[in-house]
């Protein structure tokens, strides 16, 4: 199984970085490739929501998601590429911010994606880094 860590660094502290990363519909704000986000359909006990690819609206992909708010850690599984995303964040302390960390697994069937899954993932790690940071930033 092909496997991947990135790591991205922002100002913000952890708890404004989990504000962003725990809700799905932020999502499209910074996760690289997500169109747009909606609730899981009530007859779907596996998934927690569903994530429509950029520029497929008309493709479902249901996802599961596992939170951990105190280890600010937050798993996400797609439940049709099977692809899983663990997300963590730490405090590097004394107000410096947060190093933002991902590890993705990819099931040998979707192998062939481990190439463009490392440059969503780098953008989307950019992403998050500079919405939360903008987000902590007090406005003048």
């Amino acid at each position: 199984m092909p496997t991947f860590d990135d790591f991205a660094t922002t100002s913000a502290a952890p708890e404004e970085v989990w504000k962003i990363l725990y809700d799905p519909h932020h999502f499209p704000e910074w996760w690289s490739g997500i169109g747009s986000v909606e609730d899981a359909r009530p007859d779907d006990d596996r998934a927690d929501f569903t994530m429509y690819p950029e520029g497929y609206p008309d493709f479902p992909m249901p996802q599961a998601m596992r939170t951990e708010s105190k280890e600010h850690r937050m798993v996400v599984s797609c439940l049709v590429s099977d692809l899983t995303f663990e997300w963590t964040l730490e405090d590097l302390g004394n107000g410096e911010g947060t190093r933002i960390g991902v590890h993705v697994e990819i099931p040998d069937a979707e192998a062939h994606r481990l190439e463009a899954q490392r440059e969503a993932i780098g953008a989307a790690l950019t992403g998050l880094a500079h919405l939360a940071g903008r987000a902590a930033t007090p406005s003048p």
